[in-house]
């Protein structure tokens, strides 16, 4: 298998800027294929942290080509103001190096309104989006009314875009008792805007191409996590793309048979950002003891994320969903010296067992944790790089997870350093080296 697929196997934040900048050593080219610039990725490459949130985060490795594919929805203004931060920190981005699929759907300010408006006006029935707009850039596109960047080069092309998009915008806007839109400035920064941003477009479907015939690998970089995923997550506490590794070929314009081998990104414990049902959340010491040690806070929004034990069956319902071949563990070390550790199996409903979370949201909202109870560890897995340094009872951990999610544990982090990794499986080559 010479290509790879990184995605995310709980709802977000698994750690994936990581895995994704180790494995991009090995890797031609990174592409980015769903999502927008609501994604975060943190890379800490020596004594540098970059944060990012749109870019693929192969674009901090030298000699890396790096995509953004179809299946991405783009805010042209949110790429310039994250090219400038790298900029900041010595990291050069060019057309030479970064380019971005011409069919891609633009993100625009009305977007961001309208998204900002609904939650607003949703009240207690908010979902926790992060008024980016990426889920009415989604919506515009399925509509048919997207505003794509190969428009911001036909001005003919882009007025009768325009049009399109302001008839339906507008009549929303009406109804959330807001102004319409106003035309002539929204054309006006588009018309800015393009300059800037067209040098980057580039028909990434046949690069694509070009570089698999040359047995080039690729590395696929998802973004949030596949309980996220529009069709497979705990809708509506979704994102609005789909999130599996399925999205990687329709997302840059490679076929199914380009993916290659499928690593699934989970942390050693759960947690989630916004609203939704979490079964085996925690809310006394441990779960703040997680989330500090763990430093959980969203690297978009800065929000607290909530903690909770590792759940099992989510993540083996998951590996099926997503055709997950190993899984990348991240952050054992933050439960270091925890006198004994949970692992959720199951949940029980009304005094019925399910050993996986029904697609109905009462059920969801029901659904009681069924756990199994390991002995922790006290001793230290930071910075652990080969088995032989972890706890005996923190291989029985990984091991037992291994069984109870029905998939191998291919690398295992033990701290955000990027060399502080455990490789088990080789994701490009298939080779078990445990």
């Amino acid at each position: 298998m010479s290509n790879v697929a990184v995605i995310g196997a709980q709802w977000g934040d698994e750690g994936k800027g990581k895995i994704v900048d180790w494995l991009s050593e090995r890797a031609d080219a990174v592409v980015r294929f769903q999502g927008g610039h609501n994604a975060g990725h943190t890379l800490v490459i020596g004594n540098q942290t970059y944060k990012l949130s749109l870019l693929p985060s192969g674009v901090v490795r030298g000699g890396k080509l790096s995509f953004i594919g179809n299946g991405v929805v783009l805010d042209p203004w949110a790429l310039l103001a994250e090219i400038a931060k790298l900029g900041a920190q010595g990291v050069h981005i060019g057309p030479d190096k970064l380019f971005i699929a011409e069919n891609t759907p633009l993100i625009l300010p009305p977007h961001r309104e309208l998204d900002q408006m609904r939650e607003e006006a949703a009240g207690a029935s908010r979902i926790g989006t992060t008024g980016r707009g990426i889920g009415p850039a989604y919506e515009d596109k399925a509509g048919r009314r997207a505003i794509r960047l190969a428009d911001l080069a036909d001005p003919e092309t882009l007025e009768a875009r325009l049009d399109r998009f302001l008839a339906h915008h507008d009549a929303l806007r009406k109804g959330l008792g807001a102004a319409p839109i106003d035309r002539a400035a929204l054309k006006a920064a588009l018309e800015e805007i393009a300059p800037q941003v067209l040098p980057f477009a580039a028909p990434v479907w046949l690069r694509l191409s070009e570089l698999r015939k040359q047995g080039a690998k690729v590395l696929f970089e998802g973004a949030q996590g596949a309980l996220l995923d529009v069709d497979f997550g705990t809708y509506p506490y979704v994102t609005s793309s789909n999130t599996m590794a399925g999205q990687a070929a329709s997302g840059s314009g490679m076929g199914p048979g380009a993916v290659g081998y499928v690593l699934g990104i989970a942390k050693a414990y759960t947690t989630r950002v916004g609203a939704g049902p979490f079964p085996t959340e925690l809310f006394d010491a441990i779960g703040e003891r997680l989330g500090e040690r763990g430093h959980e806070f969203g690297t978009v929004t800065g929000r607290k994320r909530r903690c909770g034990w590792f759940d099992a069956a989510l993540v083996r319902q998951t590996i099926a969903t997503a055709g997950i071949h190993g899984i990348a563990l991240t952050k054992l070390d933050v439960l270091d010296g925890l006198d004994e550790i949970r692992i959720g199996v199951g949940y029980e409903i009304d005094g019925v067992r399910h050993d996986h979370l029904p697609t109905a949201a009462a059920l969801q909202a029901k659904a009681k944790p069924i756990y199994e109870t390991l002995p922790g560890w006290s001793e230290s897995t930071q910075g652990a790089r080969r088995w032989a340094d972890l706890p005996a009872a923190a291989i029985k951990y990984v091991k037992r997870l291994e069984e109870l999610i029905d998939c191998p544990v291919a690398l295992l982090s033990t701290s955000p350093e990027r060399e502080d990794t455990i490789l088990v499986t080789d994701p490009f080559a298939g080779s078990d080296s445990r």
